[in-house]
């Protein structure tokens, strides 16, 4: 059994979808990999050390046309559609509910399409989950960018001149990427609040040592799944009066509040931000979904009366080797659940709660 991937645009994504460390295993478990010419030649892997683990190099096009399940970050151009074959899988990231139209194409060719964005949140599926993987990184990313366009120390810093005041993070929306902007923020010395309309995320804010603001007797707002629901408008009046004072106060604003499969809530408004210190950093990796903040937009620095905000569509192609060895990996393991080794075939059970959810129907 063929396993493919092809080059994604470089342009908008430089993440790829099997590593080196992964073809040997990939192999001992059965199956076969073919890679694209240059395929990691961009992150400094030449084709001569896939071809050391295994691997087979060869043309996009014939790539498509021999591969039986094909790893991707983002469904191929329509130019590539084309040449894949009938009745195989295609697996990755893919923002089905915005791709209609492609996975249509592909639906004619019986291709079964996986998009694991959608994985359920379940003990089982915690290995394949890309979604907290690379949201980890991300927290991590947009604390970094932003300390370096902040034009003072982070730190405390007492010295026989004076004192040098510890520098105020605020991060909105603690969930994966929010708690490791928490955890990011705070070893480098930061004095950090954190603000989540889930009531559950207030022990893992204070474990990381933030401290957690909310709205006084707020509604349950967590789905079964864990994830944010959608506030109410007397919710919003409120969280809306907390933040206008806090960020009065506040040098670096982290935005990662987010609704799966929703335009991201705004949650940061003009008056907020023409109210915030001269100097101020907002980073809203919200930006792709509209983002939290007003002014944001897609990557583009924008200045507002003194406060920076930065939002990237991507900010994960500033650390692609890191990302892509965790999304390499979390693919692996949910190839691995798909595989019946003793038959040698992919075994699509739809009794299998993370098959059936992934599955683009």
């Amino acid at each position: 059994m063929i396993i493919g991937s092809v080059s994604e645009n470089k342009e908008i994504e430089k993440r790829i979808s099997i590593t080196t460390d992964l073809v040997k295993k990939y192999i001992s478990s059965g199956f076969e990999i073919l890679l694209e010419e240059g395929f990691g030649k961009h992150l400094g892997i030449l084709d001569d050390e896939f071809i050391k683990e295994g691997c087979k190099i060869d043309k996009r096009e014939n790539i498509l046309k021999q591969s039986d399940v094909i790893l991707q970050l983002n469904l191929p151009d329509d130019s590539s559609l084309e040449h894949i074959k009938e009745n195989n899988i295609l697996i990755g990231n893919f923002n089905s509910s915005q791709n209609l139209e492609k996975i249509k194409k592909l639906k004619i060719k019986k291709t079964s399409v996986f998009s694991l964005e959608h994985l359920p949140r379940i003990a089982r599926a915690q290995s394949m989950d890309i979604l907290s993987s690379q949201a980890n990184l991300a927290g991590y990313k947009a604390v970094i960018d932003s300390f370096a366009k902040f034009k003072k120390a982070i730190p405390m810093m007492m010295t026989a001149a004076g004192t040098i005041p510890a520098a105020k993070v605020l991060v909105v929306g603690a969930g994966v990427a929010g708690l490791q902007a928490i955890a990011t923020a705070k070893r480098m010395g930061a004095i950090v609040f954190a603000t989540d309309v889930r009531m559950a995320s207030k022990e893992q804010v204070e474990s990381l040592g933030g401290k957690f603001l909310f709205v006084e007797d707020s509604e349950n707002l967590e789905t079964e799944g864990g994830y944010a629901k959608e506030t109410s408008e007397e919710f919003k009046k409120k969280q809306e009066n907390l933040l206008a004072e806090t960020l009065k106060k506040i040098d670096i604003v982290i935005c990662t509040a987010l609704i799966p499969g929703k335009k991201a809530p705004k949650i940061i408004n003009e008056k907020m931000i023409n109210d915030m210190q001269t100097g101020s950093v907002i980073y809203d990796l919200a930006a792709s979904q509209g983002g939290n903040a007003a002014y944001t937009k897609l990557d583009e620095i924008v200045e507002k009366n003194g406060v920076t905000i930065l939002g990237e569509k991507n900010i994960l192609n500033k650390l692609p080797v890191s990302a892509s060895n965790l999304y390499a990996k979390n693919l692996f393991n949910f190839v691995l659940n798909l595989y019946d080794e003793k038959n040698n075939k992919i075994n699509i059970n739809m009794e299998d709660e993370i098959i059936n959810t992934t599955l683009v129907k």
